[in-house]
């Protein structure tokens, strides 16, 4: 199979639960916003060394925002209920209420939920209110730029981790590229994100190391530079690898950020063939074939 002749190999992506919170951050500029986003984003792209994952989902104009200002929503994921909840309260809490006109509020529906608002209320020291905004419970909290508004409750449901596909090209630059449009691509499809820098990895691992105190190594049969040295997965003519990874609240937003990717990938000079990393369907119970989407 091929998309704008670029070979589109016949193999899937390997996807797993993952436990995912989806909180609207606004401000008073959308400059504001996108660095308060960025910063409580911070440190989030793998859970493998990263305290969560995490990044920007997408642009939310005034118009659909609780308080009619601009915003960004991000999502915060992890395997775990209990290191969630703690990453939620953290980044939150040193990330947001430290940035100027800053405000959070959940964006999932959801029957489960952290009363991340109902603790960080108490840094307000005895002067903290409430309020409600339109069905929402807000906590104001008196801070020295003017007041810290966050709601209650965030929620949080699961959804899938590890939807990914590889982007192989003739070169580094070509295929860095074609990455930079896929991830741009998937950017306009709400509710996903690409948690690594710039939404790409360069760096694909596997389970396991020949040193034991390693959970996770590199991926030597995809290294480019390792063609001539081990039993390679690469085609003779590739020599600029990446991957892009996909953490989304279920499959199907997944599996719509995967074709956009994909699909902007292929328009990309010198990309030669599209694949895609599973374990042999051991690791998670999402099977995301290239041919099908």
């Amino acid at each position: 199979m091929e998309n704008n002749g670029v070979e589109i190999e016949d193999t899937f992506a390997e996807g797993f639960g993952i436990k995912v919170s989806r909180i609207i951050i606004t401000a008073a500029t959308k400059h504001l916003a996108e660095i308060t986003a960025t910063e409580a984003t911070g440190y989030g792209c793998s859970v493998i060394g990263c305290p969560a994952e995490a990044g920007i989902d997408t642009y939310v104009p005034p118009t659909e925002t609780p308080d009619g200002r601009p915003g960004y929503a991000i999502m915060i994921c992890h395997m775990s209920k209990d290191d969630l909840d703690e990453e939620i309260m953290n980044r939150i809490g040193q990330c947001v209420l430290t940035a100027p006109t800053a405000a959070a509020f959940n964006a999932i529906e959801s029957d489960d939920g952290f009363a991340t608002g109902s603790k960080l209320k108490f840094f307000g020291d005895g002067y903290q209110t409430e309020k409600d905004m339109d069905g929402r419970k807000m906590h104001v909290i008196p801070i020295m730029s003017g007041e810290f508004l966050v709601e209650d409750t965030m929620g949080f449901k699961e959804g899938v981790a590890g939807g990914n596909f590889f982007i192989m090209a003739d070169s580094q630059l070509s295929a860095v590229v074609a990455a930079e449009a896929a991830a741009d691509a998937i950017k306009a499809v709400s509710g996903v994100i690409t948690p690594f820098p710039g939404g790409m990895v360069a760096s694909g691992s596997k389970v396991g190391s020949k040193y034991k105190f390693l959970s996770a190594s590199t991926n030597e049969k995809e290294c480019v530079t390792l063609k001539d040295v081990v039993d390679t997965e690469l085609p003779d003519d590739v020599f600029g690898m990446v991957e892009i990874v996909i953490d989304g609240v279920d499959e199907a937003s997944v599996r719509a950020a995967m074709k956009a990717g994909i699909e902007a990938a292929c328009t990309a000079h010198g990309v030669l063939k599209i694949g895609a990393g599973n374990y042999g369907g051991d690791l998670g119970p999402y099977q995301i074939h290239l041919k099908d989407l």
